[in-house]
């Protein structure tokens, strides 16, 4: 089956007859990478299925507004980084937590459930990257694991390459420091 299309889906997507099979393409194309963005900067499954579920909700409402300057799964990726960071805001908020408190609560949560990786120094990586700020995970989580290029990343940010740049080199050493202190026998 050849690949769908962006230019497919929006076309599909602007006739209200067939919208709904637009939307339905959209998420079979983009789910995984809608749930997986959400759960890299989130940690928890199911904090990611609701934030999964939000960004759903806030494509099928904006779609018709997507304006073709950057791409659509950049334009996706920009709508699941800002829900998943304003969730996150909620939650503390919710929970009456500090930033500290909720990293706390984020390594109790996630040595808990040990359900992110298989292996003990990819669960050790997993630590570490919940200890990073909330946009500096994202930006870490996108470079480190999609491999998404400055360019597109300065989009979905709103923000200059440079200081991408620099925000994903600040989260490496600190990852780096850390697993070796923890490493070291």
């Amino acid at each position: 089956m050849p690949e769908i299309t962006d230019e497919f889906i929006l076309s599909l997507f602007s006739n209200e007859a067939t919208k709904e099979k637009a939307f339905e393409l959209l998420l079979k194309k983009y789910q995984k990478h809608i749930y997986y963005s959400a759960r890299r900067i989130t940690t928890i499954h199911e904090d990611a299925d609701d934030v999964s579920q939000n960004v759903c909700i806030k494509i099928w409402k904006n779609l018709d507004k997507f304006r073709n300057e950057s791409s659509l799964k950049t334009w996706i990726s920009r709508i699941c980084v800002n829900e998943a960071l304003s969730f996150i805001e909620k939650k503390k908020r919710l929970l009456n937590l500090s930033d500290d408190s909720y990293t706390d609560f984020l390594l109790v949560t996630h040595a808990d459930t040990n359900t992110l990786t298989p292996g003990q120094i990819e669960q050790l990586l997993q630590e570490e990257i919940i200890k990073l700020p909330p946009k500096q995970r994202a930006v870490f989580t996108m470079r480190y694991y999609d491999e998404t290029p400055y360019a597109e990343m300065s989009q979905i940010f709103n923000t200059s390459e440079s200081a991408l740049k620099a925000s994903y080199h600040f989260a490496a050493e600190k990852i780096k420091k850390n697993l070796s202190e923890r490493l070291t026998f």
